[in-house]
């Protein structure tokens, strides 16, 4: 129960982080202080420019889901950014808020489309399983048991997944409603190849692999000089400084309003009409087995356990508890999934994707959920028209570099078992299109290797001296 009470202390936490005490007139109010601390702008653009980093799926799926389903975007924005604002505010990470990719897949696939009350139940059945799991303690338990090479197996899988959908959004058609590609994407055009590329090439000219700071590319050269050793640094902190997600999306932007100038007249102003939606016992079944069944594995293993060993790894200065970010997963369904708003969970590869782009805080994802509040109350789901004519071979650029990213978080495998371990769990998942498949696997291997490493000999020297010393007593 230690996640518990972690999660507990930082929601209800009244204990200044400096070690004063509370009584000093001198200290911050504990709820002010946090909030600095956690919306603390440390990287100037690049944090919008990160906030940006996970569009690459949210919008397809929120495309798909708008056009083939009936999904009603505006609710969804103003839910999904209030989600943002909250965990930005909660963790100080960029937390994703990102689509329940499963039960979005189910929803849209071919044969009977699920109906928009099917899809919410399915998103509350799961949601209630994660928020059990989060609030008894059992997903802090997982989280601290479940091997690393099982979970960078997992995180492997899914960047790998990613950065395959990504590389056909860039080199083919794509018909979101109906989920299949149309042919090779063209050279030259306003959504061609040439277009995509020239993103992808000023990305890595802007951020270079990633590292964000320079450091691994300024130190290289002979060391003779520190002066030379400065002038690559100060240029490379000169570019790391620029907004690269941030200017893609609004190149974006502006070839949707070149592409169909008409596509302003046909904006409407105001929010959507929030109403409850009315789920009847049909649709609970339906959507329990049909949805939630493949989705819950996904969100144990993708939205809790690698979200929050990333997190880890990135900001080992933060606590996020696998407890509260399951209970969080929970709570946003539990509430927004009543009135129509899509099933959201917290991503491994959106954190990533937000990450490689330059967010460093919680005040990224705040921005970025402003922003999406704003549109929705102001545009409610006349936005989709805006969104279907958005570049999808830009989108392919900015999901490809979140998936890379999430892969490389799999590079701290330092022995070749637990790399053997990784790459087998790996496999399967991708194989199979099954993160849990790919999970059972690896928890067996690696089961099995550590049985092969128990030493038959110390067994039964062990026997035989505890049997030796059991008949010196009896005697």
């Amino acid at each position: 129960m230690e996640d518990n009470k972690n999660f507990t202390a930082r929601l209800l936490s009244a204990t200044p982080q400096d070690g004063s005490t509370s009584g000093e007139s001198s200290s911050p109010p504990p709820l002010l202080s946090r909030l600095k601390r956690n919306l603390t702008c440390k990287a100037g653009w690049s944090e919008v420019s990160g906030s940006l980093g996970d569009l690459g799926t949210f919008i397809p799926i929120v495309i798909a889901l708008t056009l083939v389903n009936g999904l009603d975007l505006g609710t969804t924005l103003i839910f999904t950014g209030l989600y943002n604002v909250v965990t930005g505010i909660l963790w100080g990470v960029p937390m994703p808020v990102q689509p329940m990719k499963s039960i979005a897949a189910v929803a849209i696939s071919e044969g009977e489309h699920l109906a928009i009350p099917e899809i919410m139940a399915a998103g509350i059945c799961t949601a209630g399983i994660l928020f059990v799991l989060g609030v008894t303690g059992l997903m802090g338990f997982c989280y601290r048991w479940i091997p690393l090479p099982v979970v960078r197996g997992v995180q492997l899988s899914q960047g790998l997944s990613f950065a395959f959908t990504a590389v056909k959004y860039i080199r083919q058609n794509q018909n979101f409603v109906s989920g299949k590609s149309e042919g090779d994407r063209p050279w030259v055009g306003w959504d061609g190849l040439v277009l995509a590329l020239v993103c992808f090439c000023f990305i890595v000219l802007v951020t270079g692999s990633g590292d964000g700071n320079g450091e691994s590319q300024g130190g290289v050269g002979n060391g003779d000089s520190a002066t030379d050793s400065r002038i690559p640094n100060r240029y490379l902190r000169i570019v790391n400084s620029i907004p690269s997600a941030l200017i893609v999306f609004l190149a974006g932007i502006a070839i949707c309003i070149v592409r169909d100038p008409e596509i302003l007249k046909q904006l409407k102003l105001g929010p959507s009409k929030i109403h409850v939606v009315k789920i009847s016992k049909d649709d609970w079944k339906t959507g329990f087995i049909r949805a939630a069944i493949p989705q819950i594995p996904l969100s144990v293993l993708n939205s809790v356990i690698a979200v929050c060993k990333l997190s880890t790894d990135l900001f080992p200065q933060k606590v996020v508890t696998a407890t509260s970010v399951s209970a969080s997963v929970g709570l946003m369904n539990l509430v927004g999934c009543w009135f129509g708003a899509m099933p959201v969970c917290h991503g491994a590869g959106g954190l990533a994707g937000q990450y490689r782009f330059g967010a460093r805080s919680g005040a990224s994802v705040v921005f970025l959920g402003t922003a999406k509040m704003v549109l929705g109350l102001l545009l409610g789901s006349s936005l989709v028209k805006i969104l279907t004519q958005f570049p999808v071979g830009l989108l392919g650029v900015l999901l490809f570099f979140s998936g890379v990213e999430l892969a490389m978080a799999s590079r701290d495998m330092n022995t070749k078992q637990d790399s053997f371990v990784m790459l087998v769990c790996a496999a399967v998942s991708l194989t199979g299109s099954s993160a849990a498949l790919g999970f059972g696997c690896g928890i067996s291997l690696y089961v099995l290797l550590k049985l092969r490493e128990l030493n038959c000999d110390n067994c039964m020297q062990i026997f035989h001296s505890t049997r030796r010393k059991s008949l010196e007593t009896m005697a």
